[in-house]
């Protein structure tokens, strides 16, 4: 797309300023760096420009737009602002990779369940799944006797095999004996406990906060070390008042966007 837009010979700012009576029709008095952006998400969007690719220079951008330096840096802080760019101090713009919409954090779907809704390929790799005595946290949440065990299980979640989410989970062992030794790697663990054991999560409350991961979390993950991360911990119930499940997860927001529905 070779999209020319009228320069403007007006002494005012370009940015804020819409087009004069030259400019087209259906623009609807749209800014030149609004147009300049529509234009590069256009070429985004249909395959023009891949991830990770490198943007045209400013200079470039403004003579194949023919506008002036100012409306090219607007319309590129309007995509970096956006996450659809990013900037290299001394390289350039690149385009952003394309982050998917997750939906679980605001609902009691499994993470595997709601992305496989999506059409995305899921896999697990199981690192730990036992009976043991919970975390204080764990046992705090959960309403736990000193005594009482749980199943942990932890597990990296994989998307189209890309480390998506580290997660460790406890659930009451009285409310599913035997779960340590069920095969975890290829299935959903809420449609395990659907189906082996009549549990499904009604409500959760959750908590969110910023993550450094530790080296053995960052090698999981496959991210350099001191990467922000985001640390989800939950705490889900079935029909009744005890809680039942405990989480942490540890989340790379670089590769997805975390939704939220409030009502």
């Amino acid at each position: 797309m070779n999209t020319v837009l009228k320069k403007r010979t007006h002494p005012r700012d370009p940015v804020s300023e819409p087009l004069t009576e030259r400019r087209p029709i259906s623009d609807g008095g749209t800014p030149l760096w609004a147009q300049v952006k529509s234009s590069l998400i256009e070429m985004i969007a249909d395959g023009r420009m891949e991830p990770r690719s490198k943007l045209p220079s400013e200079t470039e951008l403004c003579a194949k737009f023919n506008v002036s330096r100012t409306v090219v840096r607007e319309a590129l802080k309007q995509l970096v602002f956006e996450r659809l760019v990013y900037k290299h101090q001394g390289k350039g713009s690149f385009v952003a990779e394309r982050r998917d919409e997750q939906d679980f954090i605001g609902s009691t779907v499994g993470f595997s369940d709601e992305l496989m809704g999506k059409n995305k390929l899921v896999t697990r790799h199981v690192i730990r799944q036992e009976v043991a005595l919970p975390t204080s946290r764990a046992r705090k949440l959960l309403r736990l006797e000193r005594d009482e065990r749980v199943v942990m299980i932890d597990r990296v979640m994989l998307v189209d095999g890309e480390p998506r989410t580290l997660v460790r989970i406890s659930l009451r062992q009285s409310a599913v004996p035997g779960l340590e030794a069920l095969p975890l790697e290829k299935r959903s663990l809420y449609e395990t406990l659907r189906r082996q054991y009549g549990i499904s999560l009604k409500r959760a409350e959750r908590w969110i906060e910023a993550y450094t991961p530790t080296h053995e979390e960052a090698q999981l993950l496959q991210v350099a070390p001191n990467t922000p991360l985001v640390s989800i911990e939950s705490c889900s119930y079935g029909d009744g008042d005890d809680p039942l499940e405990y989480f942490v997860a540890i989340y790379r927001t670089d590769r997805a966007r975390l939704h939220f529905v409030i009502k």
